[in-house]
């Protein structure tokens, strides 16, 4: 008998949207405003996916980094630039908005647990990925931990009345596959994000998905019948 996956969550950043232009934009509108050479798509591209702070440990000049009130200002000035900036240049990849409406008709709640910024993954939520409704948006907060932690992403799971073995978790980069194998999800890895296959398949990665059409064949979704 096939196995029943009853919820879905998300990483956001290279799974669900593609915010790769926005984010560079902010790291180098930061680093502009410093005199710091500027950081390339690229660079930027594989800085992504530990939270803010360590992406501008990557993106200073290491002589900075060991400054952490110069780090934490940075942070500030680096958090303004993206909030201004979060929905200017961000989209949907090609096929998600239909993978989550599907999703959604057959009433399988929907979560996204990412290590953007709390702020910035509630406006993409509501914004971008309208008029999809996710039941729960955790982003990076002060005082929570971050992935590959799964505290947050269990917590969702737990709202959702949804046993662990029963969420399939969606991700780009080895943090989100680490994340879903600490938490005892099914861990999916999707190639259309911000790193290559190899890191999915080295990570653990379960099940690793080419396309979003690509889920249905390979994942079972019901909704838990509630007694």
């Amino acid at each position: 008998m096939k196995k029943i996956y009853r919820a879905a969550i998300f990483d956001m950043d290279g799974t669900l949207t593609d915010t790769l232009a926005d984010l560079y934009d902010s790291v180098n509108e930061m680093l502009i405003h410093y005199n710091f050479p500027r950081r390339t798509l690229d660079e930027v591209r594989q800085f992504v996916g530990n939270g803010a702070r360590k992406l501008m440990l990557r993106s200073l000049p290491a002589e900075k980094i060991s400054d952490e009130n110069f780090v934490d200002e940075a942070l500030n000035f680096y958090n303004d630039c993206y909030a201004r900036n979060c929905l200017k240049k961000v989209r949907p990849y090609a096929g998600v908005m239909k993978l989550l409406a599907t999703l959604e008709a057959k009433k399988i709640p929907l979560g996204i647990c990412t290590n953007k910024q709390h702020f910035a993954a509630v406006a993409i939520a509501e914004k971008i990925l309208a008029p999809i409704k996710f039941s729960a948006v955790s982003g990076d907060e002060s005082g929570r931990p971050r992935k590959p932690d799964p505290t947050r992403a269990l917590e969702i799971a737990k709202n959702f009345g949804v046993a662990a073995a029963d969420v399939a978790y969606f991700g780009d980069t080895a943090v989100d596959i680490q994340t879903a194998l600490n938490a005892g999800f099914l861990a999916i890895g999707v190639t259309w994000g911000f790193r290559p296959r190899n890191e999915l398949v080295e990570s653990g990665a379960e099940i690793i998905i080419d396309t979003p059409q690509e889920i249905f064949s390979k994942i079972d979704f019901d909704k838990l019948e509630k007694i």
